[in-house]
């Protein structure tokens, strides 16, 4: 059984435990901080500006944080969404909603935020749904190795799985084989992660890799795009 509990980091806001890979979906040195930095900074503000669309593949909805960062930043800048985006997050192991609202983030967004946060988690599975106009929101139950894309659809990674330690399943080679293909030229992979091994096998799939610095402390995270 996969119980999930959550837990206090050190910005203050929350992440989960999981017991069935002894692992935390968030950095117990600040969830949000770390999620801000990896998959917004570093991935999402990051994107090419010559898309005109952005088409983003999650591993892991987990908490929702990655999904409404994303939605907070999209809408900062004019308060409507400018680039149209679609949310694709696969997850193979849902969080109960009585968990979910024990989570703090609705604290430390605006009322629209908060709102748009309940929204997310109640969005069904397994169809699109479009949480505002410009964002559409598909939720993937599911796992990974099951997950296809048409090729060259898709121009950011999330790719935010529980350590290679934990998980070793969603960090083989075969994984990044079957991704690059759905990956636009100049699209763009970010995670925590950089485990060597993992670098090798982005680059052996085609990506090009580069180390990032990390975040609340981590030497590195990593980046990598489709040449």
């Amino acid at each position: 059984m996969n119980n999930i509990h959550v837990q206090m980091t050190k910005d203050g806001t929350h992440t989960l435990m999981s017991s069935l890979f002894d692992d935390s979906y968030h950095a117990h040195n600040g969830a949000m901080t770390e999620s801000e930095y990896v998959y917004i900074e570093s991935g999402f503000k990051s994107l090419s500006t010559d898309f005109t669309r952005v088409s983003i593949l999650e591993l892991g909805f987990g908490s929702g944080m990655n999904a409404i960062l994303t939605l907070k930043h999209a809408l900062a800048q004019t308060g409507k969404i400018v680039k149209p985006i679609r949310f694709v997050s696969v997850e193979a192991y849902p969080v109960a909603s009585e968990v979910i609202r024990q989570l703090n983030y609705k604290q430390h967004f605006n009322a629209e935020l908060a709102a748009l946060f309940d929204e997310l988690h109640q969005a069904p599975w397994d169809c699109d749904v479009e949480i505002i106009p410009g964002f559409i929101l598909h939720k993937v139950h599911g796992k990974l190795a099951d997950y296809r894309a048409p090729e060259q659809t898709i121009n950011l990674i999330y790719y935010d799985g529980f350590a290679p330690s934990k998980q070793p399943e969603l960090w083989t080679q075969d994984n990044f084989d079957r991704l690059y293909p759905m990956m636009m030229q100049a699209g763009m992979l970010v995670s925590y992660c950089a485990n060597g091994q993992f670098k090798r096998n982005l680059k052996a799939a085609g990506l090009r890799v580069k180390s990032h610095p990390g975040a609340l402390g981590r030497r590195e995270m990593t980046r990598a795009w489709r040449p």
